[in-house]
């Protein structure tokens, strides 16, 4: 991957209704209790996480159980990468900025509130406008590609329609560049009539 920049992000993604998951049976191999703080649920099934290219193009998809934490999970994604890594604050750690830096990956994050931020006022400025280029993915995912409903009996199954997902994603980019428009604007891209 040659791109000198890539985001981070993840989403969740429900087995089943958060009054049915003791009885649940599916994926209740992989599957635990997580919160989602952007939604503010709870929530019980898996959590994707997506590294996403500067051009919004998805490199990388990875599922892991709802409790684990965006951390751990980031090490999968970053395999083989090098550049900037933009993350949201739940990839917020000293420790792991310092490990990725070992491996050539520069994590930059925003700061909590109560942190003092020593870089530039428009670094953060560029920081916030960059991220929400990782959530317009996740959002078209999520609203145009339905990724989170899970519809599948097994872990084969609900990997294999993820990565169709993610297939047709990239597809639509792709169909878009050969238009001459921008990414990822994908309203109008198909017309009936």
């Amino acid at each position: 991957m040659d791109d000198p920049l890539h985001l981070v992000d993840g989403f969740p993604v429900p087995v089943c209704v958060i009054t049915r998951a003791r009885r649940c049976v599916r994926f209740s191999a992989v599957s635990d209790y997580g919160h989602c703080a952007a939604k503010d649920i709870t929530y019980y099934g898996l959590h994707g996480h997506l590294l996403v290219s500067s051009s919004g193009v998805i490199t990388r998809l990875t599922l892991s159980a709802a409790n684990i934490d965006e951390r751990q999970a980031l090490w999968e994604l970053t395999e083989r990468l090098a550049g900037r890594l933009i993350g949201d604050k739940g990839y917020l750690s000293a420790a792991l900025r310092a490990d990725l830096a070992e491996v050539h990956v520069e994590l930059q994050t925003p700061y909590r509130s109560n942190m003092i931020d020593t870089r530039d006022p428009a670094f953060g400025a560029h920081l916030q406008r960059t991220r929400r280029l990782i959530e317009t993915v996740i959002g078209q995912l999520t609203e145009r590609f339905h990724i989170q409903t899970v519809r599948a009996r097994d872990l084969w199954h609900l990997t294999a329609r993820m990565a169709r997902k993610v297939l047709a994603h990239t597809l639509a980019i792709w169909i878009n560049r050969s238009l001459g428009r921008p990414d990822l604007q994908f309203e109008g891209l198909i017309t009936v009539g």
